[in-house]
């Protein structure tokens, strides 16, 4: 008689283990908005960064100023 197969189960990441938690206490609504919230923060910086690159490609084409 053979035994069973050992199946490994991966241990979950810090990060799970919060999302888990987060589940737990926020109702779905208070997660989406923290969701949105982060993602408005990631265009913010998106935008700020291409801002700064279209100034500098703008400033190397201008001519220099007297």
């Amino acid at each position: 008689m053979q035994a069973a197969p050992v199946r490994a189960t991966p241990i979950p990441s810090f990060t799970d283990a919060l999302r888990a938690i987060e589940s737990l206490l926020l109702s779905s609504g208070q997660r989406t908005a923290r969701q949105n919230a982060w993602t408005s923060v990631m265009e913010d910086r998106r935008r700020a960064k291409d801002r700064v690159e279209t100034q500098r490609v703008l400033e190397s084409v201008a001519p220099p100023r007297p």
